[in-house]
């Protein structure tokens, strides 16, 4: 039976959605550097502002997808992982502070840095720095399953 909970067709369905729209939401953490730095050698902050259009419709919904398809996984699978377990409770933490950071400090920074305010970018560096970290731990949970 724990076996047959992990192999399920369903079960797997939800995990390829849980890890593609990680895989969305975290792509702006590889492309803003490179789109910040092009606005400051060239002025032009057009990239910047399509991508912070692209993170209230695409991004931030794609990071709220995430944790609810990683809700589904851990309730699919209570033979094999409860949500009581450490590193879920731990990995839901992260998932609530990565959300509160993009729609809190993060994309208000890139909206207003995008429209020429220089003094968001130290506010747009330092959320998509600690969001950076808290991805590469949520990684580790997700790998490393500490105490499960």
């Amino acid at each position: 039976m724990l076996l047959a909970a992990v192999t399920d067709g369903s079960y797997q369905l939800l995990l390829i959605l849980h890890i593609l729209t990680a895989f969305v939401a975290f792509a702006p953490a590889f492309v803003r550097p490179v789109l910040l730095a092009q606005a400051k050698s060239s002025g032009d902050r057009s990239g910047l502002r399509s991508l912070a259009e692209s993170s209230r419709r695409i991004y931030s919904p794609a990071l709220i997808l995430t944790g609810v398809f990683g809700f589904g996984l851990s309730g699919m699978s209570d033979d094999v992982h409860e949500l009581s377990e450490g590193w879920l409770i731990a990995a839901v933490a992260l998932w609530i502070a990565m959300n509160g950071v993009l729609h809190a400090v993060e994309r208000p920074a890139e909206v207003a840095y995008a429209s020429g305010d220089d003094s968001a970018e130290g506010r747009l560096t330092l959320g998509s720095g600690v969001i950076a970290v808290m991805l590469l731990v949520m990684v580790w949970l997700m790998i490393v399953q500490p105490g499960g």
